[in-house]
């Protein structure tokens, strides 16, 4: 079994300091396996209620009766599915002397959560669990296999790549013809997964919601919910745009990646290796994937993420800030980068403290320098590519934030 160390801690500091800790993400990722990891090494009692079963159900067919006497750990599990329990758990969660922590696993953002942010305000933490990373499969030649197949576990587990394939065409149907209704969202699955490849296309490209409109025959409005409803349930993020008085014109529209790339080479009838090298989005699919390790290794927050990009050409795929802090990532799928003029634009406008260019290297690669403040880094390696004191500033420690 993967041990995901950094999770299992993060929510470990949540209950220490809140009653309630809110475990998002998509299904299938690994949220129940976490939560009864940290249940079996909880040092008081433990309870799971599972909301899809019916035994479980039934045992909270009056909620405040089962909930209101337990003590230590209660783990309520796919929380959106019973949203009417959020009013009872802010009034359990005010007791004096807190006798319960409440862990919560949901496949929704709180956007999505109906009554979270007001029954629960000021009382819950939200810790997001995504696919696995590199840092945790940790082992050698996972890069392109992580790469190919996605940070679903079993998705990434299967012991081939044809049952890989069929794990995430499953994921896919049943994601759209059971998750979604189950959240109240009622649309055809086919309309859905039709927009959902047609956004694959623009895999980490800026939003244009006018031409997606036009090639459904539907209008902006109803692409931009269907957006809402994919970045909402985690398949899907959007990447803002960094302004600044530059005196020169940005992009202001947002970049849109699909979140796990498994997921997007299924949608794009991507197959194996050789198929992903060849295909015309290998570039953006790279892309997406290398930012991906990047915001779970710096733990980075949705208010410190952007890329910056003028409509003269110059660019930059990622800019980190924190406090007085920015880094810049440009993402190159080659082994060899160079420094270009783009780069070297975004360094002075943007008055970076560093930029890392990203790129596929093998294994035995480490990080060289390209430039004064420009190095590059093999993916493979980004845990160790910020040293010292700008490693230990720019992380810090991990704060939970929705």
């Amino acid at each position: 079994m993967i041990r995901r160390e950094h999770h299992l801690k993060s929510i470990v500091n949540g209950l220490t300091q809140f009653p309630v800790v809110a475990l998002l993400g998509p299904r299938q990722v690994g949220k129940t396996t976490l939560a009864r990891r940290l249940a079996a090494e909880w040092p008081g009692p433990h309870h799971h209620f599972d909301l899809e079963d019916p035994d479980d159900l039934a045992r909270l067919s009056d909620p405040s009766f089962a909930l209101r006497p337990l003590t230590g750990l209660v783990v309520l599990d796919e929380i959106q599915t019973q949203p009417q329990l959020f009013p009872l758990l802010r009034v359990l969660a005010d007791r004096p002397d807190t006798p319960a922590r409440f862990l919560l696993l949901g496949s929704a953002a709180p956007a999505l959560l109906r009554n979270t942010s007001e029954s629960l305000a000021g009382r819950v933490v939200f810790h997001e669990l995504g696919g696995l990373n590199l840092e945790e499969v940790a082992t050698t030649g996972a890069l392109d296999e992580l790469w190919l197949r996605g940070g679903f576990p079993r998705a990434f587990l299967a012991p081939d790549m044809a049952a890989s394939r069929a794990w995430r065409e499953a994921f896919i149907r049943t994601y759209l013809e059971r998750d979604l209704p189950q959240l109240g969202i009622n649309l055809p699955a086919q309309t859905l997964r039709r927009f959902w490849t047609m956004l694959g296309h623009y895999h980490a490209q800026t939003w244009n919601g006018s031409e997606l409109s036009r090639a459904l025959g539907v209008s902006d409005k109803t692409v931009s919910r269907y957006l809402d409803i994919l970045e909402g349930t985690f398949m899907a993020w959007r990447l803002r745009p960094w302004h600044a008085n530059l005196g020169k014109r940005g992009v202001k529209a947002p970049k849109v990646y699909l979140s796990d790339t498994g997921l997007l080479h299924s949608l794009l009838g991507i197959t194996d290796q050789n198929n992903l090298l060849s295909h015309p989005k290998c570039g953006a699919s790279w892309e997406g994937f290398a930012l991906g390790e990047v915001i779970r290794h710096t733990r980075a927050q949705r208010d410190e993420c952007y890329f910056w990009a003028l409509h003269s050409g110059a660019e930059l795929d990622f800019l980190l800030v924190r406090g007085d802090q920015r880094l810049g990532f440009e993402v190159k799928l080659t082994r060899s980068p160079k420094v270009t003029a783009s780069m070297r634009t975004a360094q002075q406008a943007l008055a970076l403290n560093h930029l890392y260019v990203l790129c596929h290297a093998p294994d035995q690669a480490a990080p060289w320098p390209l430039s004064e403040g420009i190095t590059a880094v093999p993916l493979h390696t980004l845990a160790g590519a910020l040293p010292g004191e700008n490693r230990r500033s720019f992380l810090g420690v991990f704060k939970f934030g929705s």
